[in-house]
């Protein structure tokens, strides 16, 4: 009968120390900002939150204002809920079905659509 060793404690060893290896690299942002380099001032927190969340906040506004206004200028309701505009037939008859043959016959195609197998 062979035994193993559990190889887990090396195997998790291993997996600490790649985890580890970014964090230990990262010492190197603490290092002094090298030489012909400007040092820029530091950021307020009010110029952080205009740009991060104002200027999105404002691109939202003004692409929702480009979409609405044009149907708001033609007096076009926008609630849901509230009955739709009237329906639109692009290509039908200008005043309505009304216009719309009736059949005369059984085998008159005025008005409706035939299909045959």
């Amino acid at each position: 009968m062979i035994t193993t060793t559990p190889r887990r404690p090396s195997r998790a060893a291993a997996l600490l120390a790649g985890l580890s290896l970014p964090f230990l690299a990262a010492g190197a942002a603490q290092a002094s900002i090298p030489a012909g380099w400007s040092d820029p001032d530091p950021v307020s927190t009010i110029t952080v939150l205009w740009m991060l969340v104002g200027i999105p906040i404002g691109i939202i506004v003004l692409i929702t204002l480009l979409v609405y206004l044009p149907a708001l200028a033609k007096g076009e309701r926008l609630l849901p809920g509230q009955p739709a505009a009237d329906d639109e037939w692009f290509g039908g008859p200008r005043k309505g079905t009304d216009e719309l043959a009736d059949p005369d016959t059984d085998e008159s195609k005025a008005g409706a659509t035939g299909g045959r197998w």
